[in-house]
């Protein structure tokens, strides 16, 4: 992480605004334009968003922890491994990014036990998929084990013509087990990509595992996975927003399993310095 500049800009404004450090925070992620709506878990109403008028909610029995501690506001969510947070579809509101659009950054200490879905608007499995736009923290089928991974879907399906959808940026930078860390994608109409801490590192061109033998490909699939190359745009396909687990084979899955600490949703993609930007927070 280029921690120079950062530590420049983070100084600097604390120099000029006098906050404590959830103050700092918050108001470093509003002062960069087009933000939707963030989570910092700091208010008595925590699951509720800043931004936007939407409130996560849980089902009995699979509701994540608050605990008091995390890179934002000294708390966060804790997620076991089958607890998850949604919005319905119709209350989604600009989450629901219409700009063709978007950057999801979230803080994050992950277990490293298994697939973990963060945070965004991403259905596997109703109506044969309801895929928006979503972070993952490691997606293995694809290239993608243990990186940051940010999916775009246009249509909602699996990418022909193989039986899940190949559409996601990954990080070269793995993420780690029991560490907090900022984990981020963009997207810009043509290109994801993805970050960890703020940077973002390019991939060379690859032989994506899984891809072979498929119509069209008898040798497999070839692809740069980081930045991603993907024009189609996002659909608006009836997802939910989802923090911690998506719909897949007809039951909640893709759990994410540790601490979340943070999530913002910007309705643009981020040039790479505002994402290091956003992405840094003072480590004690």
């Amino acid at each position: 992480m280029r921690i120079i500049s950062i530590l420049t800009l983070a100084f600097a404004f604390f120099v000029a605004t006098g906050c404590d450090s959830r103050t700092e925070v918050a108001r470093r992620l509003e002062s960069v334009p087009n933000l939707v709506a963030y989570w910092d878990f700091a208010s008595e109403d925590y699951l509720s968003a800043t931004g936007v008028d939407a409130t996560l909610r849980g089902e009995a029995g699979a509701m994540p922890t608050l605990v008091a501690e995390g890179p934002l506001s000294d708390r966060a969510l804790h997620f076991d491994g089958d607890d998850y947070l949604y919005i319905p579809y119709a209350e989604t509101g600009a989450l629901n990014v219409q700009s063709g659009e978007v950057t999801v950054v979230a803080w994050v200490r992950w277990t490293a036990e298994q697939i973990g879905f963060v945070a965004g608007m991403w259905n596997e499995y109703e109506d044969g998929g309801k895929r928006q736009y979503g972070l993952f923290v490691s997606l293995p089928h694809y290239n993608g084990a243990h990186q940051v991974c940010g999916h775009i879907s246009r249509t909602g399906k699996p990418t022909p013509p193989f039986p899940y959808s190949i559409d996601y940026s990954a990080s070269p930078q793995r993420v780690p087990a029991d560490e907090w860390c900022a984990v981020a994608f963009t997207y810009d109409g043509e290109y994801i990509r993805s970050y960890f801490n703020g940077e973002f590192e390019a991939r060379e061109e690859e032989l994506i595992d899984h891809t072979t033998g498929f119509e069209g490909y008898p040798e497999g699939l070839r692809q740069v996975k980081n930045p991603y190359y993907f024009p189609d745009g996002i659909g608006d396909n009836g997802s939910d927003f989802t923090v911690g687990a998506v719909f897949v084979n007809k039951r909640i899955g893709n759990f994410f399993k540790g601490d979340i600490g943070g999530i913002a949703i910007y309705d643009r993609a981020l040039s790479a310095e505002e994402v290091e930007y956003v992405s840094w927070w003072e480590k004690n």
